[in-house]
């Protein structure tokens, strides 16, 4: 009776794991801005993923300030892109739109771990 109850958990995560993982959306995306400054300089960088099911058209990203924005022509569900911000960027947030509703204001956030050493060259 014991291997009957493990084996019917065991299916009820895995199939709670692979519902929990496939997009609900067709078009979604994930905006994470970064920012972490320390002695050695300050971090930054920006990772946006596609979170929906559909291909992601015209994506736009705009840092503010006086920089001009990047686009992106396709994003890929599951594709994954880390952009950093080039000098010149607000750092306030970052406003990332695309077709098909696509607008999101994401401020920057700031990771809770110990402070960054050096800059990676990224960053300003």
């Amino acid at each position: 009776m014991a291997y009957i109850g493990g084996g019917i958990v065991a299916v009820l995560v895995a199939a709670t794991a692979f519902f929990a993982s496939y997009p609900a959306q067709d078009y979604a995306i994930s905006v994470d801005p970064l920012l972490s400054k320390g002695p050695g300089g300050t971090y930054t960088h920006v990772t946006i993923k596609n979170t929906g099911k559909q291909p992601l058209t015209n994506v736009k990203i705009d840092y503010g300030g006086t920089t001009k924005p990047e686009f992106i022509p396709v994003l890929i569900p599951g594709e994954k892109i880390m952009l950093s911000p080039p000098d010149g960027s607000d750092l306030g947030q970052v406003r990332v739109t695309a077709d098909d509703g696509i607008d999101i204001a994401q401020p920057y956030r700031s990771p809770l771990n110990a402070p960054l050493i050096g800059n990676g060259g990224f960053g300003q």
